[in-house]
């Protein structure tokens, strides 16, 4: 995740960061400066000023709005997305740091054993859902197709699972050796449900994406608007046409750029969450909270 600072305007129009939508879209906004530089030369040369595709810039005019109304909601569900993935970060971070406060208090100073397995198996859970959320089988885990493709493509082994069952079942290993009371074993619950809940809400936004026929639709508008708009905006633009259509296509697809980007946020994109260095604090904290204080 890219850190700046937001009144740092000079860096905002003098500094290309790598995850720039520029350095995307460059090779397509060359090739359609090309394609509206063509079209106006043909038009001013072999079409008449009275053509009826003159009359054409209407119908842009009244899409434009249409279009600025679907990319605003695109954007917006996007970022809907990448926000709630955050909070579930931070839950999943408050939860670790709420469980491992609650046995430093329950477990006797001197009980090593207990201690070592909470400080690597709690952080454990953080570690293993990094990796579960950014691998390709959970992406397709609701897909109706094979994947062949995926090499591990196995829905046998759930790591986060996994890694919360091992802490379930240490907690009721210590509750029947009666380390545990009943009063404490129902104040260790609410952090060990959070586990779970924390891993579906983030499976769900990783595995059900933005409808097909929803985001297939923007790009295909999308592009029928960038292709036509030279058509009807030569006659009064004349060769300016080249430079706007340019900014146009730049605006309106660095928007659906970012969606793609935001909308799954626990991936390796500039702009994705920091997974690793959320992992590292929890491993960090869990090791203060838990170590042996004398």
């Amino acid at each position: 995740m890219v850190s700046y600072n937001p009144e740092d305007w000079l860096r905002f129009l003098f500094r290309f960061h790598r995850a720039d939508t520029f350095r995307k879209l460059w090779p397509l906004l060359a090739v359609v400066a090309f394609y509206a530089g063509l079209l106006a030369f043909l038009e001013l040369r072999f079409l008449p000023a009275a053509s009826p595709l003159r009359h054409l810039s209407i119908l842009h005019t009244l899409l434009g709005f249409a279009i600025s109304m679907l990319l605003v909601f695109r954007t917006n569900t996007a970022y809907d997305r990448w926000w709630e993935g955050r909070k579930q970060w931070g839950a999943l971070v408050n939860n670790s740091r709420n469980l491992a406060i609650k046995l430093d208090s329950m477990l006797a100073e001197d009980d090593e054993n207990n201690r070592q397995f909470f400080i690597q198996a709690i952080p454990r859970f953080a570690l293993e859902l990094m990796v579960h959320l950014r691998s390709e089988a959970t992406r397709y885990a609701l897909d109706e197709l094979p994947h062949p493709e995926i090499p591990d493509f196995d829905r046998s082994r759930h790591g986060p699972n996994e890694v919360a069952g091992l802490l379930a079942s240490r907690i009721q290993q210590l509750y029947r050796q009666k380390i545990l009371t009943d009063a404490q074993l129902l104040m260790l619950n609410p952090e060990l449900s959070g586990f779970a809940d924390v891993c579906g809400a983030c499976e769900r936004i990783k595995n059900t994406p933005i409808p097909y026929s929803y985001s297939g639709f923007i790009k295909r508008f999308l592009f029928f608007y960038i292709l036509t708009l030279p058509i009807g905006y030569v006659f009064n633009l004349g060769y300016w046409i080249v430079p706007v259509v340019v900014l146009v296509l730049y605006v309106l697809g660095s928007l659906e750029l970012i969606a793609e980007e935001i909308e799954d946020p626990f991936g390796l994109d500039s702009n994705d969450l920091p997974m690793e260095r959320l992992c590292s604090n929890i491993v960090k904290h869990i090791g203060e909270l838990l170590e042996r204080k004398s």
